[in-house]
Order: C-alpha cells, then structure tokens, then sequence
C-alpha cells in the first residue's frame, strides 16, 4: 500500500491492482472515515492496516468489475455503495443504492456514468483541489498515459459512454484515478481535467 496524493483533509492510497485486476484505492476522509475504492482481496492484516488509517466505513464499487471478498468487508464494517444496476453481478446486498442517494458527504458525491457497465459510476471528492474515481469507466491506453474512453466488445453501450462523457467537459478537478492506474507509472494530477478532456476530444472526433 502507497499512498499518492495528501490534501488537507484526507489521504489517498493506492492498496493493490491496476494491471491484471482492477486498480483499488482507500480514502482516508477526515468527515467520511475511511472509503474504499473497488475491494482488494481481504485479509484481517489489511483490514487492520486500512483501520489504523481511518474507521471503515464505506466500500463504493464504480462497477462490478471490482467486487472481490465484497461480504467479508461488509463484515469488517463497510457499507456497499454502488448503482442498482450493477446489483444484478454482485453476490452481496447494497447497503446504499445510488439510484436514491448521490452524494456520500457535503463534498463527496456521484456521477453516474453508465455504458462500460449497466450502472458504472465514478465518485467525486468536490472540494479543492478536487478529484475524480472513474473506474472502469474512462481507462489508460498504456500505463504511463492518461485515462481516456477505450471501446470494448463487451461494453454496454458505446453510445451512451460517450453522450456521458460529454458531461465532463464542464467538471473541473485536478486528479483522476481509474481500475487501470499504474502507481509510480500513471498520471493522475494536478491538471487532470484538461488533459482528459484533450484526451476525450481526439475520441470524440474521431468517433
């Protein structure tokens, strides 16, 4: 575990994946506790050195993509947070659903951004310097690039992922995390809203 990125009321960390599996990342939060970013595999040390950092209390799936041990981190005190849609894949209950609830706290809320999945979702840490989880839905070409919109066979709806992603053009934030980060390797800030966005308008046009 590492940790990546320090604003004045919280820390990020990057737990584990990024390459075979899905990217996972723990927020400790000052007002929310701690937050977890996709589900790493669970183990009683990790849930202990996740706790010395912040109390668990939510684990957010931006997508079913990242569900791993979803039940034992329930049971280690996280509350699922994760779109209706994607409840269909999980082999677990969804303590909070989106489709009633979009904002976690005064400065964390949800962007639901359906298309790689039925019910992908990122979540935003709105107060400055601001950042974005995107998982899977915006992913890196190659490790050392930024995130950007990639078709896949299997997504849901190419259309709708890029009608959603349009919608990001008047966001502003400066880091962006996604299932595909590489740490050490991966950009993700300052500056990441601009350098997605150029990102997405070479897909848009070329689409």
């Amino acid at each position: 575990m590492q940790k990546i990125c320090s604003f004045f009321d919280r820390d990020i960390y990057h737990v584990e994946g990024g390459e075979t599996r899905p990217a996972v990342f723990f927020i400790a939060d000052k007002d929310a506790g701690g937050i977890l970013v996709n589900a790493p595999a669970y183990s009683t040390t990790l849930q202990a050195e996740l706790a010395a950092l912040a109390p668990l209390q939510v684990l957010f799936l931006p997508s079913h993509f990242g569900a791993q041990d979803v039940p034992l981190w329930q049971q280690a005190g996280c509350k699922l947070v994760a779109q209706p849609a994607e409840g269909h894949y999980l082999q677990a209950s969804i303590d909070i659903p989106l489709d009633s609830k979009l904002r976690l706290t005064r400065t964390i809320d949800f962007l639901p951004m359906s298309g790689r999945t039925p019910g992908s979702c990122a979540m935003r840490l709105k107060n400055k310097p601001g950042a974005i989880f995107f998982g899977p839905i915006l992913e890196c070409p190659e490790p050392d690039q930024w995130p950007t919109l990639i078709a896949h066979a299997d997504d849901h709806s190419w259309e709708t992922r890029i009608f959603g992603s349009l919608g990001l053009q008047d966001v502003h934030y400066e880091y962006a995390f996604t299932d595909s980060f590489v740490v050490d390797r991966t950009p993700f800030g300052p500056g990441a809203d601009q350098a997605i966005q150029s990102a997405l308008n070479a897909v848009l046009e070329a689409d």
